[in-house]
């Protein structure tokens, strides 16, 4: 069973970075679509940047596209979102997720999830 645990969420100032990690376990030989979303209150989740085993591959949301960077370590099983020029619209809990296989980068394709990690841009 595929296990994510994610970190480094917290308050920071508009213009800001913060670095994401999720840390991994239970993975198979298997290809895997890694991803990061982000659901803020009374809203649907959103905001997917994903990393695709098979070819390394990115894809990110258009409302982070340019200022969040997906990478992963497979060496330390973890997965990293660099996020930076942060906005008070990215404000919400940031979730970790893993599919099996090459899936869509959105939220209703993926197979397991993180309990997430709070992200706020406030001044």
């Amino acid at each position: 069973q595929v296990q994510l645990v994610e970190s480094g969420g917290g308050l920071v100032q508009p213009g800001g970075s913060l670095r994401l990690s999720c840390t991994a376990s239970g993975f198979t030989p298997d290809v895997y679509t890694l991803g990061w979303f982000r659901q803020a209150p009374g809203k649907e989740r959103e905001g997917g940047s994903c990393i695709y085993d098979i070819d390394g591959g990115t894809y990110y949301a258009d409302s982070v596209k340019g200022r969040f960077t997906i990478s992963r370590d497979r060496a330390k099983n973890t997965i990293i979102l660099q996020m930076t020029n942060l906005k008070p619209e990215d404000t919400g809990i940031y979730f970790c997720a893993a599919a099996t296989g090459t899936a869509r980068c959105h939220h209703d394709a993926m197979d397991f999830w993180g309990k997430g990690t709070l992200v706020t841009v406030s001044s």
